[in-house]
């Protein structure tokens, strides 16, 4: 049984991820990614080494996009329903991001404040929750 045991663990595999997966990691859009990128697979230690110092292309997509949706609803300040029902359904760049914000269109301005309502619902709730915890505690 020990013997079982220790050729089990002896084999371990370096655990890897899909591209797409590395790239939600990254917060990058995956098409814009190199094709090497693209066709491969990211080990963990690769996906840190990305992380910790990130190539060129990597600093140049996370610097001009193109974004994904999830980094243009936290650039915009919406969430990513938000975007969707103001049409914004395909990856923008910065300079689009930045465009989006000068002309700061009604749709924008709209989930820009239905985004911070759902902030302060949240922080509230947090608050209260805290609030009973605590009370709970003295009880």
């Amino acid at each position: 049984m020990l013997d079982t045991l220790d050729t089990m663990t002896s084999h371990q595999t370096t655990q890897t991820m899909k591209p797409a997966t590395a790239a939600k990691k990254l917060g990058v859009y995956l098409e814009a990614t190199p094709a090497e990128f693209q066709e491969g697979v990211v080990s963990r230690a690769e996906l840190n080494a990305l992380q910790t110092d990130p190539p060129e292309w990597l600093q140049e997509l996370r610097r001009n996009g193109p974004h994904p949706r999830p980094v243009v609803a936290s650039k915009l300040g919406v969430s990513i329903a938000g975007l969707a029902r103001g049409g914004v359904t395909e990856p923008l760049t910065t300079e689009q991001i930045d465009a989006l914000k000068q002309e700061s269109p009604e749709w924008l301005q709209k989930e820009r404040a239905t985004q911070a309502d759902v902030r302060k619902e949240a922080a509230r709730i947090k608050e209260r929750d805290a609030a009973r915890a605590a009370q709970a505690d003295r009880d």
